[in-house]
């Protein structure tokens, strides 16, 4: 989950998973199947190598995908080059991953699938977990990197799999700043700030309650309209743009703090406060939206704070649950926004990033899912 800052970024892992399951096929073919977008595609490994013979990527230093090699596996795929469909963009993303992670062995043979409780183009990174499973359970495959028995990785490994997520990114949404890939891989918090990713140590885990408004949005669109209302009125927009970066500051200092037990109370005060100043400064950039601003005032009324998530214009709401809070309260809460026709669960922030199940069982919504024999 972002917090959206602009000049300086703070990210927090949040704990709604996406999952993925390798399993070995003896029969030539490669078969990707991604239920909740509704795709399923099954490939000749002798096809892909014989269309894509090999790759001049180095697997340890990936680089920009190449813009001819990206059209013929578009073609390959049988969908436009320069398509901005997600759906169509994750299957060329995975292609991209398997080729170019396979390097100049063979192609493995095996039947993928992916499920996610992200809602998709919702502001929370379901794109970039993807990209993050993805390059992970290839990397495990070609035996580039190796978990530990208890589900982790090494920093190289961890770093190998961002990188790999990245590049999975580009092919999916363009130019994309890194973090959200970077915090589906290490997960805790981040601090982004021009091209710069620091990890950020001592921040707790944070109780929230997401809220999906089902609006559809484009971050491109939300973006051109903030650089737009910036070359206008540049000396009304840039103190608005400094003010939020300050906030972005104060919020780091507060979450790194706010495990004091002598200040506990009065920090999460502080983040309440800082939460509703960012969501006024997003609103003047006019990155929310009536039914943001709705869900925020649907919080208010039980003493409870919120702001967008993502570029905004739509997607996510979160609503801090401090330490404390009423159960029924939250209830109530929740049976509102449900009335109004959102979408909304409880979650928390600030966990594990990515990790590595032994058995696909001890995943359950895995064992709901029945395998495709093709």
């Amino acid at each position: 989950m972002r917090f959206v800052l602009f000049q300086i970024a703070l990210a927090t892992s949040l704990d709604v998973r996406t999952h993925t399951r390798l399993k070995d096929r003896s029969d030539r073919c490669v078969v990707i199947d991604l239920p909740d977008i509704g795709q399923h595609l099954t490939w000749k490994v002798d096809d892909i190598m014989t269309q894509f013979p090999h790759t001049v990527c180095n697997v340890l230093e990936p680089g920009p995908a190449d813009g001819q090699l990206m059209k013929d596996m578009a073609d390959f795929i049988g969908i436009q080059s320069e398509t901005h469909d997600t759906k169509n963009l994750a299957l060329l993303s995975f292609l991209y991953l398997l080729h170019s992670i396979s390097g100049n062995i063979k192609i493995p043979a095996v039947h993928i699938t992916v499920i996610s409780k992200l809602p998709v183009s919702a502001g929370l990174g379901s794109s970039a977990a993807y990209s993050a499973c993805l390059a992970a359970v290839l990397l495990m495959r070609t035996n580039l990197i190796k978990p530990t028995k208890d589900g982790t990785w090494s920093t190289d490994d961890l770093d190998l799999i961002n990188k790999w997520a990245f590049q999975s990114e580009k092919i999916i949404h363009g130019n994309p700043s890194g973090i959200d890939n970077s915090i589906c891989t290490y997960g805790g918090a981040l601090r982004f700030q021009q091209g710069n990713i620091e990890k950020l140590n001592r921040i707790p885990e944070l109780r929230i309650l997401l809220t999906d408004t089902r609006i559809p949005r484009s971050t491109k669109k939300l973006v051109d309209g903030v650089k737009d209302k910036l070359n206008k009125y540049p000396d009304i927009i840039e103190p608005v743009l400094s003010s939020i970066e300050a906030i972005s500051k104060h919020c780091q200092i507060t979450l790194e703090e706010i495990n004091s037990e002598n200040h506990a109370d009065k920090m999460y005060k502080k983040l309440e406060e800082l939460i509703d100043m960012n969501q006024h400064h997003l609103n003047v950039l006019g990155v929310s939206h009536p039914t943001i601003e709705e869900i925020c005032r649907c919080s208010e009324k039980y003493g409870l704070h919120s702001k967008l998530t993502g570029a905004g214009g739509g997607g996510c709401v979160f609503t801090l649950i401090k330490p404390g809070t009423d159960g029924q309260i939250v209830d109530k809460l929740k049976t509102d926004l449900i009335q109004l026709g959102f979408q909304c669960w409880e979650t928390s922030v600030g966990g594990h990033g990515i990790f590595h199940h032994q058995h696909s069982h001890d995943i359950p919504d895995f064992n709901k899912l029945h395998d495709i024999n093709v």
